[in-house]
């Protein structure tokens, strides 16, 4: 039915045909008010988030392709990642939804009651996680709400105090157009004036499919600027490994983040050389003997078939994999396509035998193999482990850098993904479809119009050569189960990827001279008359509040059913009075985001009028809103401003905000460290930045725990060598600290000193290995078993010593000149190392759930992690590792004292 109003704003998709008025009546505005007032917990804040002890609550729903029925949360999670591709699921072109009718439920026409209570634990009786309770929790909520407050009213005040320094300081000058490209960012700094940079795209295009990418943006000045020679330290190159060692100190590095603007920076570049792609090796068929077995059968097939049976074969293991249904369904479905392209299957009479069935399929013989393969592999000696790295090193060399405008930058993922099973994440439709084998005829090269093109493996030919100058992938091909574009880009580490990390973060800068625009411009629409102002608005409380994606539409056939905050539909979100808001759907990467929220009244009254009949299950909730649309309003504040923007500001903001506040202290480097993951914990916490514990994370806190407990005994036994060495010393100090800590108990004592022999037989062993293997190396005869097993009396030694200990009760003094001082001094490092596995244990089981490495790697600004470094005069490898300090260099490199701002 057509509307009359007013709206101009036509409906960003219909769902069972219920959608919501262009215009919100003021009588449910009233009725609504009315039937939410009560007494309201603090807003903007999750209330499953905190000193939780549970196990973690967020799962991915069961392994049937519905979303309806979902495995209670007592289970392990079920999650089908495929390895292989994981890191490149990004890269798919956007596909609209496909619209399917859902059969509505019997309701009333006001709204049901029922909407309080989950939709999972409604239709299923399934568990959801349990509610947090205790008035220690209930404190940390109010404490974590009024710290926000805090930092948006800090923040409301700082973009206040930039945009009229900015209209004091700027005279009047041309608006400049409000297109991203056109734009220039000029982020604040308020310890000093900051360099030009030229840099003027976001991000990279590695996730924009080739038949619709803009044209690309170039970063880079007119002439690269080089480290000065005075200042070696500072621009010395990264190490290069061996035989690249030597070259790399030639080379000086380009600091790009110095470099000046350029007028055209859609330009990537002017030069670019490489070597193309390395394709997996051709299948080695298996040994006659290992056969597919059917019904009992037998079977032979063709060797095309045959490397899909082993595709499934091999996998037997990956019981989550294989033990799924619809994992099980597709590779049926495929598998029986090329054994009916192929020939068939045929016994060892050459009679055709007809495959009908999975469950009579047996790859048992298969697996065996190929486990038999594995365990020859780990076998081998570190000498051939070696000379099969070097070999591998040597083949893959050529490919591992390409020349861009003539610097050497080093190459991502330049391997073509081998044929497999698409595993895909969550509960992704086609989990278990055939990735078929990449040929050089769907590789599309992009190369240097005066470069040498790569030569394609023999009998083949590229698909196309191209010299997309305003690009910077270097090849691409579609892979075939989801048409997904896959893209050879330039490392982590490399100038262009740095440069669009810078931008990310500078976008994010920017934000902050518009935030409190921003705030106050949607909280006034709340209550918008328009409904699309009003949804709108809501959508845009909750991206800033609570971090939640966009979100897009999707070929729900063909791809995860995934959604965002702009596609949220009916069954994802519950209203709990007087304003807890909960959230259950299938989030980024398929999982699942389950979340208990507070908000402010007038978004939990706009939830309701949103969810209101007759809508019902499979109905969207901002009906009257898309992605685009956002997006496009978000524009009119900031060049370039979207939706994600808010995730990278909110958490960099808060961070800066949370380090400002720290005084620094004399304590020791893991307390400092404690200090930084606190503040990143609360900066997760507040931008909602959750995971999943992980499977090992008990198993993982087990040892740690075994290895304080290792460390208690240990002091206990020196403590024993002392009285050992001075009985006098138990008068002395008290007999109270010469007692064994009560949680050993002499089970556990005995269960340790088996592991500390058995522990000792191992480094025996492997000493006595090596020591062979150089031998050999250098042309000399191995030394016997004998010697082995002469050396491992040693062990035998430890095992009699500590029997005696527990029968005698009595420690005898070790090591060389042994005293009282000596002892005492080892009692003490001791206690030190327990102190600080401790503080790892603590600060380990209070993160389980919270993703410090998402906010840390993705969303603040790692130049703040670098000031805090410096500040606190802390190794900045305790925060990044290898990769990361690579990634982030011109971060590292660009912070040159500890009073630089976000």
């Amino acid at each position: 039915m057509k509307s009359s109003s007013p709206d101009s704003v036509p409906l960003a998709r219909r769902t069972n045909g219920s959608a919501s008025r262009a215009k919100v009546p003021k009588n449910i505005d009233n009725e609504m008010e009315k039937s939410t007032n009560g007494d309201y917990a603090p807003a903007g804040v999750s209330i499953r988030n905190g000193p939780v002890t549970d196990e973690m609550d967020v799962d991915i729903p069961a392994t049937n392709g519905k979303r309806k029925a979902r495995v209670s949360t007592g289970k392990k999670p079920v999650n089908y990642n495929d390895a292989a591709s994981s890191s490149e699921e990004d890269n798919k072109p956007l596909a609209k939804r496909q619209r399917t009718s859902v059969s509505k439920a019997k309701k009333d026409a006001s709204e049901s009651d029922s909407d309080d209570v989950p939709i999972a634990r409604r239709k299923s009786g399934g568990k959801l996680p349990p509610s947090i309770d205790g008035s220690d929790f209930e404190e940390e909520e109010k404490k974590l709400a009024k710290e926000k407050v805090h930092i948006e009213k800090k923040a409301e005040k700082e973009a206040k105090v930039i945009r009229a320094k900015e209209s004091k300081g700027k005279k009047p000058v041309a608006k400049k157009p409000t297109s991203e490209a056109d734009s220039e960012d000029e982020p604040i700094s308020k310890s000093r004036a900051r360099k030009a940079n030229g840099l003027k795209k976001e991000e990279s295009d590695d996730d924009i499919p080739i038949t619709k990418k803009v044209a690309a943006k170039k970063a880079n000045g007119k002439a690269p600027v080089k480290t000065p020679v005075k200042k070696p330290a500072k621009g010395k190159a990264a190490k290069k490994e061996e035989s690249e060692e030597a070259e790399a100190e030639e080379e000086e590095e380009y600091r790009w983040w110095d470099a000046p603007n350029k007028d055209d920076d859609s330009i990537k570049w002017e030069t670019l050389e490489h070597n193309g792609v390395v394709f997996p090796p051709d299948y080695e068929a298996l040994p006659k003997n290992v056969k597919l077995v059917y019904n009992g059968t037998p079977v032979s097939l063709h060797v095309e078939a045959e490397e899909v049976a082993g595709f499934f074969g091999a996998m037997l293991n990956s019981t989550l994999n294989v033990e799924n249904p619809t994992f099980q369904k597709n590779f049926f479905n495929d598998f029986t396509e090329i054994l009916a392209k192929t020939g068939g299957a045929k016994d060892k009479d050459n009679n055709k035998v007809a495959i009908k069935e999975f469950s009579k399929l047996d790859f048992t013989r298969i697996f065996e193999y190929y486990q038999g393969k594995s365990e020859e592999k780990k076998a081998r000696s570190s000498a051939e482990k070696k000379a099969d790295k070097a070999e591998k090193d040597e083949f893959e060399a050529p490919f591992l850098y390409c020349t861009w405008d003539g610097r050497k930058e080093r190459v991502g993922n330049f391997r073509v993904e081998p044929p497999s099973l698409f595993r895909g994440r969550g509960e992704h439709p086609k989990t278990g479809k055939v990735k078929k084998r990449v040929m050089p005829e769907q590789i599309t090269i992009n190369i240097g119009p005066k470069a040498t093109v790569p030569t394609p493996p023999a009998g083949h030919k590229w698909k196309e050569i191209k010299h997309d100058n305003k690009a910077t992938w270097l090849a691409m091909w579609q892979e075939n189960i989801n048409g997904a574009y896959k893209y050879v880009m330039l490392a982590a580490n490399s100038t262009v990827k740095g440069q669009s990390d810078f931008k990310k973060f500078e976008k994010a800068r920017e934000l902050k001279k518009h935030i409190d625009r921003i705030r106050k411009d949607y909280q006034k629409e709340l209550k918008s008359e328009l409904m699309a102002d009003r949804q709108r608005a809501t959508a845009v409380y909750l991206i800033d509040k609570f971090a939640l994606r966009a979100g897009n539409e999707k070929d729900s056939e063909n791809e995860a059913e995934t959604v965002g905050c702009c596609s949220l539909k009916f069954e994802h979100v519950t209203l709990k009075p007087p304003n807890t808001v909960i959230f259950d759907f299938l989030g980024k990467d398929s999982i699942r985001f389950y979340d208990e929220v507070t908000v402010d009244p007038q978004v939990f009254r706009n939830l309701k009028i949103f969810k209101k009949s007759p809508k019902s299950e499979g109905d969207d909730i901002f009906d009257r809103l898309n992605t685009g649309q956002l997006n496009k309003h978000l524009a009119n504040y900031m060049p370039g401003l979207t939706a994600k923007v808010f995730r990278t500001y909110n958490a960099s903001y808060t961070m800066s905000t949370l380090l400002q506040e720290l005084k620094a202290t004399n304590t020791s480097l893991h307390e400092k460290i404690k200090l930084y993951n606190d503040c990143n914990r609360k900066v997760a916490i507040l931008c909602n930045h959750k995971r999943t514990v992980g499977a090992g994370h008990e198993a993982q806190m087990g040892k740690l725990t075994d290895r304080i407990k290792g460390l208690k005994y240990q002091k206990w036994r020196t403590k024993q060598m002392i009285l050992d060495l001075d009985p006098k010393q138990k008068k002395k100090k008290g007999a109270e600290w010469f007692e064994l800590d009560d949680e050993l108990t002499e089970e556990w004592i005995e269960e340790h000193q088996a592991f500390l022999v058995e522990e000792q037989r191992t480094k025996i062993t492997k000493k006595f290995e090596k020591d062979n293997e150089k031998l050999v190396a250098e042309g000399e005869k191995e030394m016997k078993a004998k010697e082995l097993t002469e050396r491992l009396g040693a062990a035998d030694d430890l095992a009699k010593k500590l029997k005696k200990e527990n029968k005698t009760k009595k420690v005898e003094a070790e090591g060389r000149a042994p005293s009282v001082e000596k002892l005492e001094a080892a009692v003490e490092k001791i206690d030190q190392r327990i102190t600080t596995m401790n503080l790892q244990a603590e600060d380990r089981e209070g993160n389980k759930e919270v993703a410090l490495g998402t906010s840390k790697i993705n969303y603040i600004d790692p130049r703040l992690t670098v000031v805090f470094a410096k500040k606190f005069d802390v190794p900045i490898e305790k925060f990044f590792s290898k990769t990361l300090r690579e990634k982030f260099n011109w971060a590292i490199k660009s912070v040159e004292d500890d009073d630089w701002e976000f």
